[in-house]
């Protein structure tokens, strides 16, 4: 059940909310309840080869790196976008 709050100084304000908490820490939160899980459900050691070396690491690391790599390259290229 998603109640709009009524902000008193202003009526259109448009924050939602699931019992006195705000949807985008609850969207937040289950975000990163579902992320533990996948690294948890991914403990298994696999080998990553590169180009000229391979290396044997825990999948939940190549994940984690391949999240960083994605999450920086997203935010060069907004940077990029807001100009």
């Amino acid at each position: 059940m998603t109640k709009i709050s009524d902000g008193s100084s202003s009526a259109g304000s448009g924050k939602r909310e699931i019992a006195g908490i705000p949807t985008r820490y609850l969207a937040i939160g289950a975000i990163v309840v579902l992320a533990v899980w996948f690294l948890f459900a991914n403990l298994d050691k696999v080998k990553i080869q590169f180009w000229v070396f391979t290396v044997t690491a825990p999948l939940w690391v190549a994940l984690l790196a391949t999240l960083l790599a994605g999450a920086a390259l997203g935010w060069l290229l907004r940077g990029r976008q807001a100009k």
